[in-house]
């Protein structure tokens, strides 16, 4: 398949009325089922409040986890593989807040990339508060794995596995996602 040819240019989340935490994800014509954070969205991201940013973002790229997959997911999007060190900084007091960093980091608050529970075998960076950073905004907002039962995020949209790598094949570096 030519990814070129079919790689989407706009993708749509909007959340289910009465259930603020969940929501669909609308890529061209397929409408997919999609967890979102557990405090509905916000236009006032902060970190640790639990919401999905209300914003028009670009895809970073992303990262997956090479033990669970035979061979790197199909995509346009940059992906490179997760290594057990591989963590995210959430702690806004450190200069390396809302990048990647190498774990164990003594004293500084992060995010374990490389997970057991299967949400960070394929994800995909939302581009939310990456240029410039702004410390307190919220941090590790992605495109990720979903729990059984599309039960709430920490601010991200989650898909399961099985859509999630179907997506991916449809998504480049052009691509924007609407939440909201």
């Amino acid at each position: 398949m030519d990814l070129r040819r079919t790689t989407l240019a706009r993708l749509r989340v909007r959340p289910i009325i009465g259930d603020p935490a969940r929501g669909h994800l609308i890529a061209g014509l397929a409408i997919i089922p999609c967890a979102l954070g557990r405090s509905g969205l916000t236009r006032a991201k902060r970190e640790g409040d639990g919401a999905s940013p209300r914003a028009c973002l670009r895809l970073r790229g992303g990262f997956y986890r090479p033990d669970h997959f035979g061979a790197r997911p199909r995509t346009n999007l940059t992906l490179r593989p997760t290594r057990r060190r591989d963590g995210w900084c959430d702690d806004p007091k450190d200069r390396r807040y809302n990048r990647p960093i190498r774990l164990p980091a003594p004293g500084v608050s992060a995010e374990e990339l490389w997970r057991g529970d299967g949400l960070y075998d394929l994800v995909v960076d939302l581009d939310w508060n990456r240029g410039p950073i702004r410390p307190g905004r919220g941090s590790a907002i992605f495109l990720h794995v979903a729990r059984p039962g599309y039960l709430p995020t920490e601010g991200c949209v989650a898909l399961t596995r099985q859509d999630l790598v179907r997506l991916v094949r449809r998504l480049g570096p052009r691509t924007r996602l609407r939440i909201g």
